[in-house]
């Protein structure tokens, strides 16, 4: 059942004064501003040069980075794609929505464990972001990957989920390439599917007109296969250093197209005079993947985090996150404090004005970003969670986890063992604490338990087939597009 009550507000928040209030009923419409928000795929905590890669060259999302606020503790809510999709839709953890792995998963029939009975598609009795903006008056725009639709669903796509329109990865395209031939409706550009993306979404801003718009722009890059625009490899060839902790340079040209498609439409904002009155949101849905089926020598590297996508540790989870609010950020400013994305819905719609479901309100978990735009030092005071009862071939075995402060404690599922790790001083997550500091270790265990039975968090089982031989042997199921 779709929630269909909406409600309009206009808040004055007296405790930031230097910041606009949200957008105000004017003439009987409300002037709002518009919000971009991109999303990189597989992107990594030092994926971009303003967060330490010593490789990849990112001009224009430096540029943004300082602009707006930076975010040094930010986080995927999974580590794995679709879950944490769902979670900027939605609001919520993906454990509540039960939505825990990307679609369409990965099992191993003969492993330790037997995983759920998961929910793999984005379910419609919830309320999207593009549901609570449109509802309000805005257009709403999906450009590139979805990945929230199951398999065969008919009616899973983003106009399935209050988007106005659409633009997917055009079919029989291989890899980054546009298929041979590809009709453009006589336009001419680049075969490269980045660019391609992005020629689309300039053209929805072009086509934006006075009504305020919400612009997803979710890239696939650069996520597998790793595949550079031929120019950008070469470029990036001749700059690899044998001391480099980044040494990839077809990986570093899917990170240099995303720079600049980024570069493109924030010129295009500029050149419509839309730049002082958009909000742009730049994050990654996951960690960089460090490895998979025991291949480290294809992908990027997260140091000083441990890992990458799949695994249960920092390298899997934490993320580059920007915010740029013309006129409310201050440029330059750093924020420390830890943030997931879960809280980008909340704080989209507080940023747009907009109050949104009650019913669907009442179970986000995210929460309202907004203050620490004029405070960064301020603390929101809550704990963090994480739960993937699956296994992934870049990973390790089902896990849970919670961040509490500086320390963060792992739980893993196949022998209920524990890590505890302080962040503060150990990035790396080298040194277990676990035994030396046996009174958190239970206090947060303890937290991490509650938390799970508060959304009947769906745990892996016992499974009969379980075959030591053959407990990594991968069932292959059929994708989503």
């Amino acid at each position: 059942m779709r929630f269909v009550a909406f409600l309009l507000v206009s808040i004055v928040t007296a405790a930031c004064a230097r910041s606009e209030s949200p957008p105000e009923e004017r003439n009987g419409s409300a002037e709002r501003p518009n919000i971009v928000f991109l999303l990189a795929d597989d992107l990594g905590w030092t994926g971009l040069r303003s967060f330490g890669s010593d490789l990849y060259e990112t001009p224009h999302l430096d540029a943004l980075a300082e602009s707006g606020v930076k975010f040094t503790n930010a986080y995927a809510a999974c580590t794995v794609c679709s879950p944490t999709r769902a979670s900027i839709m939605t609001g919520m953890y993906p454990a509540r929505l039960r939505l825990t792995d990307f679609i369409a998963g990965q099992n191993r029939p003969y492993a330790q464990l037997e995983i759920p009975n998961w929910t793999k598609r984005l379910e419609h009795k919830y309320v999207t972001v593009a549901e609570a903006l449109g509802e309000a008056g805005y257009r709403t725009a999906h450009v590139g990957k979805w990945h929230l639709n199951g398999t065969g669903e008919k009616d899973g796509d983003p106009v399935d989920h209050g988007f106005d329109t659409q633009v997917l990865k055009p079919p029989k395209t291989k890899g980054y390439f546009l298929p041979e031939g590809f009709n453009r409706d006589g336009e001419s550009g680049s075969d490269y599917l980045t660019d391609y993306l992005t020629d689309k979404a300039l053209k929805i801003i072009d086509q934006s007109g006075d009504t305020p718009f919400f612009l997803y722009f979710a890239y696939h890059t650069p996520h597998t296969p790793i595949q550079g625009r031929a120019d950008l490899v070469e470029h990036y060839r001749r700059k690899v250093r044998d001391d480099a902790v980044h040494n990839n340079p077809k990986f570093a040209a899917m990170v240099g197209s995303l720079d600049q498609s980024v570069g493109r439409i924030l010129a295009r904002l500029k050149d419509r005079d839309l730049e002082k009155r958009t909000i742009v949101i730049f994050t990654s849905d996951n960690g960089g993947l460090t490895q998979r089926y025991g291949r480290r020598d294809l992908f990027t590297e997260n140091t000083p985090l441990r890992r990458g996508k799949g695994s249960a540790y920092e390298g899997g989870v934490r993320v580059p996150a920007i915010i740029r609010w013309p006129g409310v950020t201050t440029r330059g400013t750093v924020c420390d404090e830890p943030i997931i994305s879960s809280d980008y819905y909340p704080t989209i719609l507080r940023m747009a004005g907009v109050k949104g479901n009650p019913e669907h309100n009442k179970a986000v978990d995210g929460v309202d970003l907004t203050t620490l735009f004029h405070q960064p030092d301020s603390s929101l005071k809550r704990d963090l969670f994480w739960h993937y009862p699956h296994y992934h071939a870049g990973g390790d075995s089902p896990y849970s986890a919670i961040r509490s402060g500086h320390y963060r404690l792992i739980e893993f599922h196949e022998d209920q063992g524990v890590r505890l790790y302080n962040l503060a001083n150990d990035l790396r997550e080298s040194d277990d604490l676990s035994e030396q500091l046996p009174d958190q270790t239970a206090k947060l265990r303890t937290r991490l338990h509650q938390w799970r039975e508060s959304l009947d968090a769906q745990m892996p089982t016992p499974n009969p087939n379980h075959d030591p031989s053959r407990a990594t042997k991968v069932q292959k199921q059929k994708s989503q597009r």
